[in-house]
């Protein structure tokens, strides 16, 4: 197992603040599978709009972690070093329960096809050890 702080993260994905939405990855097999975590803060900026009385993770946003976890796995692989994974589409996606400030967002992520520069991933987050989103994701390798 390896684990990417947010500093080895960095080094790999192009996001930055305030669009940066995973804080670890531990990768347990590389190319293939890990989980990646995400302490969901109050201070994060949209929960400004979503819902100022009610803030609420925006489910479109667990989306996008789920994918950059799955983008941290994928560019573990040596082969894979230094390309950008970008989202081609999305599959059977299924929100469970809020996300709310106060709460750790645990992403278990596996890339389960991969065919020249497409390929699939498929991923469940929880938060504790209640599902909050399920579904595939479609990907392009560049």
């Amino acid at each position: 197992m390896t684990t990417f702080t947010i500093e080895n993260i960095l080094k790999i994905l192009p996001h930055r603040y305030p669009f940066l939405l995973v804080d670890r990855v531990e990768v347990l097999e590389s190319g293939k599978k890990g989980v990646g975590y995400k302490a969901v803060t109050i201070n994060e900026p949209y929960f400004q709009g979503h819902f100022p009385d009610l803030p609420i993770m925006p489910g479109v946003l667990i989306a996008e972690a789920m994918a950059q976890v799955g983008a941290v796995i994928l560019l573990s692989e040596e082969k894979y070093k230094g390309k950008t994974p970008y989202f081609a589409g999305i599959n059977k996606l299924r929100f469970k329960r809020k996300v709310v400030p106060g709460e750790v967002l645990r992403m278990e992520i596996e890339i389960i096809k991969v065919r020249g520069s497409i390929g699939i991933g498929k991923g469940s987050s929880y938060v504790e050890d209640k599902m909050a989103a399920e579904g595939e994701f479609l990907f392009a390798i560049e």
